[in-house]
């Protein structure tokens, strides 16, 4: 029988006015906002709702403000009779994950994703650490330099293995930029930098792993009502205290998503339905596998279509 998985996306797809029409519309997405508010003790929702994206795309504003909206649609599907069997999330979409799968419940999420970009934003110095897209290069190769480089005293690593042919690798700034010169001219098609605030998934966010053991230490968590994939490890999580130790791994580890993507489909999931703004989960699984059907739900008109089509579901 065909499966079912939500998926939630991370930092980068933020946008202002997300979830907009959903807040308009219905008392219980506002609800979601007012919670993340009284959670956090400011106006998240007008960082959401009004911007400016400047400041909504701050790490510690971006990560639960993507919780929030992603909750709030997967809750929204569930009250229309679409739930899921499995859930998995990119890095800060894990956590959305597991407020779905009854992890943890919504506002200590939300405190915790804020935390946890808090501690990201101080674990290295500004324009100390970067990241870049590396296109069109094999991943044993990848590895192979950006191990040599880290060796020879500038750390870089692979940080989202996203899909065939796209990692994005992360370190010290030096680190990154010798891995883009040397895995140009073992064959890349592109390394491109990315403007991001710092080396995420990198051994340089170690710091801000401790930092958040200690707030997931005063967390309550139960264990999985529906299993997540794990990004550290590709595979299915269900254990309150094995999530516990791999979202501090998740800090300094790589996001494993192409493998994550493949377990669901060796699972027997054949329909992802995408939480949250934007559409770029929804572009990596069709590169992982052309034939798996992906819906991006973000507003009225895609909850719609999804909804539709849902009815010839079995």
């Amino acid at each position: 029988m065909s499966k079912l998985a939500f998926v939630f996306p991370g930092q980068g797809s933020q946008a202002v006015g997300m979830g907009k029409e959903f807040v308009d519309t219905d008392e219980g997405c506002k609800k979601f906002m007012q919670q993340a508010d009284e959670a956090l003790g400011f106006q998240l929702s007008k960082l959401i709702l009004e911007g400016p994206q400047d400041e909504l795309t701050l790490t510690y504003n971006a990560q639960p403000a993507l919780l929030t909206v992603g909750a709030m649609i997967a809750a929204k599907l569930e009250q229309a009779g679409i739930t899921p069997d499995y859930t998995a999330g990119h890095s800060l979409g894990e956590y959305t994950a597991l407020v779905e799968s009854g992890v943890i419940s919504f506002e200590d999420a939300v405190v915790a994703v804020h935390k946890r970009g808090v501690f990201m934003n101080e674990a290295v110095p500004a324009g100390k650490g970067t990241m870049a897209a590396i296109l069109g290069m094999d991943r044993d190769v990848l590895e192979s330099i950006t191990r040599n480089i880290t060796e020879s005293g500038d750390p870089v690593q692979p940080a989202n293995l996203n899909c065939p042919g796209q990692i994005v690798i992360s370190g010290a700034k030096a680190g990154v930029d010798k891995a883009c010169t040397a895995l140009k001219e073992a064959g890349a098609k592109r390394a491109i930098p990315l403007d991001v605030s710092g080396p995420f998934h990198s051994v340089l966010m170690q710091p801000a792993a401790e930092e958040l053991q200690k707030t997931l230490a005063g967390i309550e968590m139960k264990d999985a009502e529906i299993p997540v994939i794990a990004n550290v490890t590709a595979d299915l999580v269900t254990g309150q205290q094995d999530i516990r130790n791999l979202l501090v791994e998740q800090l300094y580890s790589p996001v494993r998503w192409e493998e994550s993507v493949e377990k669901l489909l060796e699972l027997g999931v054949t329909r992802f339905i995408e939480c949250g703004p934007g559409k770029v989960l929804s572009g990596l699984i069709r590169k992982i596998d052309r034939k798996a059907h992906v819906y991006p739900v973000y507003d009225e008109e895609s909850l719609q279509k999804v909804l539709e089509e849902a009815k010839g579901w079995s």
